[in-house]
Parts: C-alpha cells; sequence; structure tokens
C-alpha cells in the first residue's frame, strides 16, 4: 500500500495544524497506521498509532492531550490533529502502516511532510 502525507506546514507556538495520510488502496481490518516523527539530529520517534479495527489510539508521553489520531475508514485516511504546538514538535512527520504483530520497519511509508513551530 502506497501512504501519502499532507498538510505540513508553518506554524506559530500555540498553534494547530491537521496531518492526512491517504492509503492507495482499501486498508484491512488488521492493521496499524501511525505517525512518526524526526527532528534534525535525532532518531525518529513514534507520535501516535492507532489500530484500524476497533480504533483503539496509543500516544507519546510528549504529545498526550494534544494530539489526536483518528480514522475514515471511507476515505482509507488516518488524520492527526496536533493542538497546543510547541517548538519541540517541529520534525518531519511521516505516517507507516503495518500488519498487526508485524514491525513498522516491515510496513509501508509515506513520505514525509514538514511541520515548524515557530516560537
Amino acid at each position: 500500500v502506497q501512504l501519502q502525507a499532507s498538510g505540513g506546514g508553518l506554524v506559530q507556538a500555540g498553534g494547530s495544524l491537521r496531518l492526512s495520510c491517504e492509503a492507495s488502496r482499501r486498508t484491512f481490518s488488521s492493521i496499524y497506521m501511525g505517525w512518526f516523527r524526526q527532528a534534525p539530529g535525532k532518531e525518529r520517534e513514534s507520535v501516535a498509532a492507532i489500530r484500524w479495527s476497533n480504533g483503539n489510539t496509543y500516544y507519546a508521553d510528549s504529545v498526550k492531550g494534544r494530539f489526536t489520531i483518528s480514522r475514515d475508514n471511507a476515505k482509507n485516511t488516518v488524520t492527526l490533529q496536533m493542538n497546543s504546538l510547541k517548538s519541540e514538535d517541529t520534525a518531519v512527520y511521516y505516517c507507516a502502516a503495518r500488519e498487526v504483530g508485524s514491525a513498522w520497519s516491515d510496513g509501508s511509508w509515506g513520505q514525509g511532510t514538514q511541520v515548524t513551530v515557530s516560537s
């Protein structure tokens, strides 16, 4: 499956952005979809994930209460709503999909989208 991410940009601290990730084909129920980010000089880190079948969500501690991940089954899309953005949220954000029980490294990855938060 190919993933197409969109929605990055430049925003002031405290503002909001919404990222979307569209899958090229209908996603199967037995997958997770998630968002990762990589800041300059840092390793890629998990931000949020959602299990497609039941909507269970997972968040990094650093974004809990500020970010919300959701899915739209009809549009094969996962959205990351980011509120109360901080300068430390600046990074390239990637969406990914993997089968339940497999590793993210074995899944599909979209191209990155830049999020820049100015302080």
